[in-house]
This record gives C-alpha cells, structure tokens and sequence, in this order.
C-alpha cells in the first residue's frame, strides 16, 4: 500500500490500495447518494484554462503589485509640515476627523507634483494612522542611505523585499523586475493548485473503472 510513479497521468496509488478504495466506494452507501468514477470533462478544463488567462490579462498589471517604502516617503515628509501639523493639533476635531482633513492635505498636495509612484499611490491608499507606524522605520532607512524601493510594507512592518532582480553587470538588487507584474507568484500558486488536484485525483481510482451502486444501495 503507497504511491506509485509507474505511470503518473493513470494512477498514483498501488494496486491493493486501489481495491480498498474501490471496495469502500462501492459498499458504503454515503447515506443514499450514488457517486460515479467520471474523468473531468476536456471543456471544463480548457474553461479552467480559459478562466486563469482572463483572470492575468484583466488584472494587468495589478496583480502582485507590492507597495515600497519608496512610495510613502514623500507622505512622511508632508505629514510633519506646518499645515497638516495644524490640523491635528486642532482640538475641535476629533482623531477621526483630523486624520481625515490631514490625509486629504497630503494627498491634494502630492497631487501638485509629478511622480512615479502616482498609479502606485492610487493602488494602495493609506491611512494617517497606518502611516504613523512605517514613517519611523522609513526615515531610518532614508537616513540609512538605502534604496526604499527594495523595501516593501507589510502591514505595520518596512521589511527588505524578497525579489531577486539580477542587473545586466551581475548585481543583484532586491526590487520587482519591470517585466515581473506577480505573474511569477500567480503561477506558483496555479501550478500548486494544479498538482495538488492531480494528486488528489490521480490517488482515486482510474476512471476507467465503473463503480457497482447495486452493492450498497
């Protein structure tokens, strides 16, 4: 009883674990419900196929995009001038209503000078109390002297980002690829889901085989 690789695409499971499955499949009557031992029909695969191509194509390029300390830095600087310092020392408004009317500062300010990270910004807003927590970490690393766009925020954490990104002079530079939009992410997870349907299926019996529902019910 185990696995077997003889011939992968049929069946991963030996012999005599193949007869228990189909001696329980057969003999226990699942509270009166009779399942058969059909192979998934080829259009729903190819819609499956279909469905993963659209979901990358729509999605483009948001997907997997991860916002870099880069992109709050200039929020930092905005949050500590005078004008959105006055605002949340007011105290007829409330936490809520001043970080509010100090956020909506930053951002009409920010709005007056061209950047970069503009489409980033827009894909992930942040809030004055969020920002609260990273700017500390952010101005370390500015006085640091590092690059914020090989940091990437997660949560309430600044942390160095994962990426790989080999430069043509050999370097290596933590930042996302221009080409990577976490395609490379979204296919770990596809051909994980893939194989983990394949073993799941291919640990039944093959298809081939018909179970008796006259035994059980």
């Amino acid at each position: 009883m185990g696995w077997t690789f003889n011939r992968p695409l049929h069946t991963l499971t030996t012999e005599d674990q193949n007869k228990e499955a189909q001696y329980v499949w057969e003999h226990e009557s699942l509270g009166g419900i009779a399942e058969n031992n059909n192979p998934l029909p080829r259009p729903v695969i190819g819609l499956l196929l279909l469905t993963f191509a659209t979901a990358i194509a729509i999605t483009f390029p948001l997907y997997g995009q991860r916002p870099t300390a880069a992109i709050y830095a200039d929020y930092v600087a905005l949050m500590n001038s005078t004008m959105v310092q006055e605002v949340l020392n007011d105290k007829t408004l409330t936490h809520y209503q001043a970080n509010q009317q100090a956020m909506k500062l930053i951002e009409d300010a920010l709005k007056e000078f061209p950047s970069p990270y503009t489409f980033q910004r827009e894909q992930h807003p942040i809030d004055l109390d969020h920002l609260r927590v990273i700017a500390p970490q952010i101005v370390e690393l500015q006085t640091a002297g590092v690059d914020l766009e090989e940091y990437i925020v997660v949560g309430p954490d600044v942390v160095k980002s994962n990426f790989f990104n080999i430069q043509p002079d050999g370097t290596v530079i933590a930042k996302q690829p221009w080409w990577d939009k976490g395609y490379g992410i979204s296919f770990v997870y596809f051909i994980g889901f893939c194989l983990a349907i394949i073993i799941t299926v291919k640990r039944l019996p093959h298809f081939s085989w018909r179970p008796d529902h006259s035994i059980a019910h």
